[in-house]
């Protein structure tokens, strides 16, 4: 059991794990807080706990009042990037690894014009939704109102995240074929804009790297100075029949809950969740494509380096989107495909084409249903909603681009799980999520709010059987749920032998007698019930699974398929590989041989100096330097003091002193006498004959270095 590493302080409303289960994120209505599940700071038995860190504690209120935190959810192309949208109608984008504090991308919201408003709801956010892995669909943001009216944002991109290179490349290359060779100036200047964006944000787009092992591309911090994004919408709704917009249907009653985005095939998916127990679906009838408002600056945060830090803006609704959409869509019926093209980049919002309105039959409340709604991770034509009186599955079979030949079939809800429950206002679950697992099936997990955990196993396409769940019972049991798999233990066991009696006993026993014919009928009748009853509950089996057996057979082929296909694929490589390592084994017998080569030089058995022939060389460095300059100047010194005693005296003193005009005649004293002069030049004889010497040593010593820093 996990556990913070310090009290909340506050009820948790919502638990998400991110895409590598490093980091969990713990809302309540007023708070954030993520707890990092594998920083632990102590354990106790089987309770972990774990570091804890505040979210943007300085937004957010300690006092529970002032701003609300309406919804948090992880980014999918991201493990440390959640969103965060909140009742001031800001969506910020925080970055786990950066900052927790300040968020690394803030989005005002201003659905309507300052003076229009008519409806205070129109401007009270509900819910986001990121998109999926759907061109432009993958950089945008959809935001729910409680109108029921949905915007976009579009292009958002978490600062360092990686998407496909593939895709990337993709978008870019339908943005330069269909947005600059247009006629129309205003798709061409959006086109310049998005193009200016992706080459800005994935810098590999202008490289034009011919590695193709690279496949995927990192975002940059990048946001125009002088534009902000435009919130995009509301999104109209058109009538296929008649081609005319509509606004928000008056069959949806009570104010929007829910919402979620699903991307089936070819569609792009809106799904809206109302309080009166209503679900509207709709579907995108064009492409998602960027907006922005063009001389609405950015606020900008950059470092020393001038590398983005943070950046906020101003997203302002566009108030002619909706009547230009109507104007060009009735201007351009009938046109040609180049026009619809180009309609594309237009920059107006994309209409909605509705597709159903589901009505769950919930109970009338006064403060209508609390509804949630969440994605199936491996079929995406299917959702679930979760209420008060328990958890329903809708299945989606006309989607307008991906299935338009089951336009006449309607979704299909089945309940998963029922509570029996009249009072659907509050939500029975605190908890749920849909896992997929390795064998292609879903286990759906829930914790209501009474500490009961349920899980509920969904194979293929079968329609579960309803569960009933009783959330007024205040005893918590283990309940094994009565699921069969595809064939049961029983039938996979075989039939129990019947209980056969000794031999000896049967071979007293005649055919013909009366305790012979009724042993004999005995036994047909147990053979009969443990042998042919056996096979009719086969044949029941087989029956009952036989849709079942028929989708995993179907998907068991076309994996094969793909197996072989690899297979294929692996063995055309093959020979390619094999030349690549025949030449890599060549390079390296050239390079052994170039390294043999290199040791044959002269230098390459130089040996380096040791550390006292490093001591030694410097004293003699220092010799050579100073003490021969100071015994040469000694020399020069004590030449010029003897040819100065060997000159006659030229001065005007006493005849016979020998003193220089400037001495002093001293009495007693005479000339120098021929010993001293004899021997002061056997002094400078000899020390000639040290200095001739000591050159000589040098000369052999520097001639030993530098034959041997020559080896």
């Amino acid at each position: 059991m996990l556990m913070p590493e310090m009290d909340l302080g506050y009820e948790v409303t919502h638990i998400s794990l991110n895409t590598d289960g490093s980091s969990l994120l713990l809302a309540g209505s007023h708070n954030i807080n993520v707890l990092y599940v594998h920083e632990r700071v102590s354990e106790d038995g089987d309770t972990i706990i774990c570091r804890t860190a505040p979210v943007a504690s300085q937004i957010l209120p300690t006092n529970n009042n002032g701003i609300k935190v309406l919804q948090t959810s992880w980014h999918p192309f991201s493990s440390s990037h959640f969103g965060v949208l909140t009742s001031d109608a800001v969506f910020r984008l925080f970055d786990l690894s950066f900052d927790l504090e300040q968020p690394e991308q803030e989005f005002y919201l201003q659905p309507i014009l300052p003076g229009r408003c008519q409806n205070a709801s129109s401007i009270c956010p509900v819910a986001f939704s990121y998109g999926s892995d759907h061109l432009w669909d993958r950089f945008s943001v959809f935001i729910l109102f409680s109108d029921g009216s949905i915007f976009v944002l579009c292009p958002v991109v978490p600062f360092g995240c990686d998407y496909s290179k593939k895709h990337i490349e993709e978008i870019y290359e339908d943005v330069n074929t269909f947005g600059l060779k247009s006629s129309n100036p205003n798709v061409v200047t959006n086109s310049h804009l998005a193009i200016a964006w992706l080459e800005a944000t994935f810098p590999e787009l202008l490289r034009q790297s011919a590695d193709s092992s690279t496949l995927m591309s990192r975002a940059r911090a990048y946001a125009p100075v002088d534009d902000s994004l435009t919130l995009q919408g509301p999104l109209c709704r058109v009538c296929e029949e008649n081609n005319e917009l509509e606004g928000k249907n008056s069959s949806c009653e009570g104010k929007a809950v829910g919402f979620v985005y699903s991307s089936v095939g070819k569609d792009s998916v809106l799904v809206t969740a109302w309080g009166s127990g209503q679900l509207q679906i709709d579907a995108l009838a064009d492409e998602i494509q960027p907006q922005w408002s063009i001389g609405v600056p950015t606020r900008l945060n950059v470092d020393s380096h001038g590398r983005i830090k943070s950046v906020a803006m101003i997203c302002d609704s566009n108030p002619q989107d909706s009547s230009a959409l109507r104007s060009h869509r009735s201007s351009s019926m009938g046109s040609n495909v180049k026009s619809n093209t180009e309609a594309v980049w237009m920059g107006h919002s994309p209409p909605l084409l509705r597709l159903s309105i589901v009505d769950l039959a919930l109970p009338k409340t006064s403060n209508g249903s609390s509804l949630s709604l969440f994605l199936d991770p491996l079929v995406p034509e299917r959702f679930y909603c979760a209420h008060g009186g328990g958890l329903d599955m809708v299945t989606l079979h006309f989607l307008p681009f991906s299935y338009p030949e089951m336009a006449s079939t309607p979704p299909s809800v089945h309940p998963v799980l029922t509570t029996g429950n009249s009072d659907t206002s509050s939500p029975f679950l605190s908890g749920f999520v849909a896992i997929a697992d390795a064998y292609g099936h879903v286990q759906l997990v829930g914790i209501t709010y009474t500490g009961e955990c349920f899980v509920v196993e969904m194979k293929g396409w079968k329609e579960p059987t309803p569960l009933q769940l009783d959330i007024c019972s205040k005893d918590i049991k283990d309940v094994e749920s009565s699921t069969t798999g595809m064939i049961s233990k029983e039938l996979l066991a075989g039939p129990d032998p019947p209980i056969l009696p000794s031999s000896t006993s049967l071979r007293s026993l005649t055919p013909d007698s009366i305790e012979g014919k009724s042993t004999l009928h005995h036994y047909i009748k147990v053979f009969h019930e443990h042998y042919v009853e056996y096979g009719h509950k086969v044949f029941i089996e087989l029956k009952e699974h036989e849709d079942y057996v028929k989708t995993e057979i179907e998907d068991k082929q076309k994996r094969l398929q793909a197996v072989k296909q690899s297979l294929l694929s692996i063995e055309a490589k093959d020979e390619e590989i094999n030349k690549r390592v025949n030449r890599a084994s060549k390079v390296y017998d050239l390079l052994e041989k170039r390294i043999e080569s290199f040791k044959m030089l002269p230098a390459a058995n130089k040996k380096p100096l040791s550390q006292a022939e490093l001591e030694f060389k410097s004293q003699l460095d220092r010799f050579a330097d100073v003490e021969l300059d100071a015994l040469r100047t000694s020399i020069a010194a004590l030449s010029a003091r003897m040819k100065r005693f060997t000159q006659p005296s030229l001065g005007g003193g006493a005849a016979g002193t020998g003193m220089a005009p400037f001495q002093a005649p001293k009495a007693g004293r005479g000339h120098v006498s021929e010993s001293q002069m004899s021997l002061m030049k056997s002094s400078l004889e000899r020390l000639s004959l040290l200095n001739e010497e000591n050159n000589q040593k040098l000369r052999v010593i520097e001639t030993e270095l530098k034959n041997k820093e020559q080896q």
